[in-house]
């Protein structure tokens, strides 16, 4: 006689894959959004040094305001999905947006085998490869630039096969589930790496908002339901339900906002980790209290999600447990840390590549030289601006003579220092 209380074994494993898919995902997004810590460096290393990283622009962050209209825009993009689908078919927006995930693959696939290369072999030996620069000027003004280390040739082109075999490949290929994580994966990674909240109260927002949205669309109409069962696109995870990885029985899915969304918010716990260490100290290694207690959170909701889901037997909108989870893990860890004033107003506020903090001490002597240099140049600058004729001449000059004794009693304080 067959125990009817014996566990599916192979509907539990698929719940771990899918679990463990999701949390190596935000893991490394999370790490992906840190922003690199630069070593202080003189002036004149930081105009020789050939680093790619220095001509990073300075990335935008999730306001507040944004957050409040996420779920408004998720909304109509949702709804006019939905309609497009029942009134006119899905056959046309699924070409469309497989073509728009097949290009976007590429480079988002692309990009990850670069960040995960990176952290393999590590900044130094990465620096180690050759660096080719690409600029467009345009009456001799730059109008667009990039550049790669060589092993980019290589990484990008790989990155390529998951895209065009998903869309163009066998029957064994075209569609398959490990093409789609990997695809999924990539778009992931590369989402929490470039999306970026400006603070708790913004996570806080957006959290919220999309609680009440993702029960309204799931409980209240079958749009949640109808869009995601009909459009066949790469933004989803799937994990057999079979230990042997059999695809007899189906798959388990997660769908790509319930992992970028509470994502987010775990890598603004890690960055606010980092702020609050570089404030100590600067090994690059730091605790890291609030981004576990988020991702504890994360796990926490995900699997409440699939436990009611098993028992219950039907969908479970993810953030209806996923939002409160990482609300309350920040909240719990903030007033048992007796830090919650202090997060609750910090704002993770974008650095300006061309602004490098330092926490060394100025010596006193490369500080005066370096009040003495810009003075000089101070002095100049005046002469040269507001002196006409004659007078101007003669006055420039003797500043001109001035300055060229400035001038070497600054090469003889700097040689000084440098022997020091």
């Amino acid at each position: 006689m067959t125990d009817l209380a014996s566990p599916d074994w192979d509907l539990i494993s698929s719940y771990g894959g899918l679990l463990a898919l999701a949390l190596i995902s935000i893991y490394a997004g999370a790490h992906g959004s840190l922003s690199p810590v630069k070593p202080h460096r003189s002036p004149e290393a930081a105009a020789t040094t050939d680093d790619e990283d220095e001509e990073e622009e300075i990335e935008d962050r999730l306001s507040s305001s944004d957050a409040w209209f996420f779920p408004v825009i998720g909304s109509v993009i949702l709804f006019g999905l939905y309609i497009v689908v029942k009134y006119i078919g899905k056959e046309w927006i699924n070409w469309l947006l497989q073509w728009y995930f097949t290009v976007a693959g590429v480079g988002s696939v692309g990009k990850s085998l670069i960040s995960l290369t990176r952290w393999t072999l590590g900044t130094t030996w990465w620096k180690h490869f050759d660096r080719h620069r690409f600029v467009y000027l345009k009456h001799k003004q730059e109008i667009l630039s990039f550049s790669w280390r060589t092993p980019s040739i290589f990484l990008i082109p790989l990155g390529a096969l998951p895209s065009i075999l998903y869309t163009f490949g066998t029957n064994i290929t075209r569609r398959s589930a490990l093409l789609t994580d990997i695809l999924a994966l990539s778009f992931s990674h590369n989402a929490l790496s470039l999306l970026k909240l400006d603070s708790f109260k913004t996570g806080c927002i957006l959290l919220s908002g999309l609680f009440v949205y993702d029960i309204w669309w799931v409980f209240g109409t079958e749009v949640m339901v109808k869009v995601a069962t009909n459009l066949d696109v790469p933004i989803k995870l799937l994990w057999t339900k079979s230990l042997t990885f059999n695809t007899e029985r189906g798959f388990t899915m997660l769908g790509l906002g319930d992992v970028v969304i509470p994502g987010l918010f775990v890598s603004l716990a890690l960055r606010y980790d980092h702020h609050r260490s570089s404030q100590k100290s600067t090994d690059g290694k730091f605790d890291k209290p609030y981004f576990f207690a988020a991702l504890l959170g994360y796990t926490v909701g995900l699997g409440t999600t699939m436990f009611v889901m098993h028992t219950f037997k039907a969908a479970q909108p993810a953030l209806l447990y996923l939002s409160p989870a990482c609300i309350l893990s920040f909240l719990l860890t903030a007033v048992a840390r007796g830090e919650l004033q202090d997060a609750w107003t910090w704002s993770d506020e974008p650095q300006s590549p061309n602004t490098t903090e330092s926490h060394e001490p100025v010596k006193n002597g490369d500080a005066k030289a370096a009040s003495e240099t810009a003075e000089m140049n101070g002095n100049r600058l005046t002469a040269s601006d507001t002196l006409a004729g004659p007078e101007k001449d003669s006055q420039l000059s003797d500043a001109g003579s001035q300055g060229e004794g400035h001038e070497k009693k600054r090469r003889t304080r700097k040689k000084k220092i440098q022997q020091s």
